[in-house]
């Protein structure tokens, strides 16, 4: 997928409310390199999950720069719904701390939508949020929707450095609306925990001379068996 570069810029009141909202994602256009005409609006795989999101955000302006890569770039997994959940959450965790808030106090104070509230309480109410924690070990929190379904996350991870901590629990909280197949909507989401872990930890691509180094997934490590979280769903 897309690589991006992404800036967010926000401002609080002196009530700890979100009064303005600047977001830029300056990444390469998958249809563009494919010779598709671009509307108005730019490329909707840049955009999605940045822009309508129920945060109480003030004024809000959210652009799109298109990056002349010439490194061809495909669909993959949740595309642009990746990058920019993980960059407005990532805000808005910021914004938590300069406000000197919980996230999830923070997040139940700027969100509007009834449907995105609940999953954010289911999710913290399976991960335990505000629970008491062993020394050494942190949770953290997002919501977001993507594909006309609403998820939160919970992660508990344990370590004292990037490069020695482990993922030991995670609650996910889904509303798709009309669940079908309960049991494979659970294993669809315990899967995509396996995958979006692999892709965070050791899904790096290198380049020489614009070339990707690695021909094929193979190439990366994945999670062994013992590296596995707990995973508990509820829809």
């Amino acid at each position: 997928r897309p690589m991006a570069a992404v800036r967010v810029r926000a401002g609080l009141d002196a009530a700890q409310r979100i009064v303005g909202w600047h977001y830029r994602n300056v990444s390469p256009s998958i249809l563009g390199q494919r010779g598709a005409t671009l509307g108005p609006r730019g490329d909707s795989q840049a955009t999605e999950c940045s822009s309508g999101i129920p945060y109480a955000f003030g004024s809000r302006k959210v652009e799109w720069v298109s990056h002349p890569s010439p490194i061809p770039v495909g669909f993959w997994r949740s595309v642009g719904a990746s990058i920019n959940l993980f960059a407005v959450e990532s805000l808005v965790d910021e914004l938590a701390l300069a406000a000197g808030q919980d996230p999830l106090q923070f997040r139940r104070a700027n969100l509007s939508d009834p449907r995105w509230l609940a999953v954010l309480e289911a999710a913290a109410a399976l991960a335990g949020w505000g629970t008491p924690l062993p020394a050494g070990r942190a949770r953290g929190i997002a919501v977001g929707s993507a594909f006309n379904s609403i998820v939160a996350t919970v992660v508990e991870v344990s370590g004292s450095s990037a490069s020695s901590f482990r993922v030991t629990k995670v609650a996910v909280a889904l509303d798709c609306y009309l669940t079908v197949n309960p049991g494979n909507v659970e294993a669809q989401l315990v899967g995509g925990v396996v995958h979006g872990l692999n892709a965070a930890l050791y899904g790096q691509q290198t380049f020489s001379n614009g070339a990707a180094q690695r021909r094929n997934f193979n190439k990366n490590r994945m999670l062994r068996l013992q590296e596995m979280p707990s995973v508990a769903v509820t829809l």
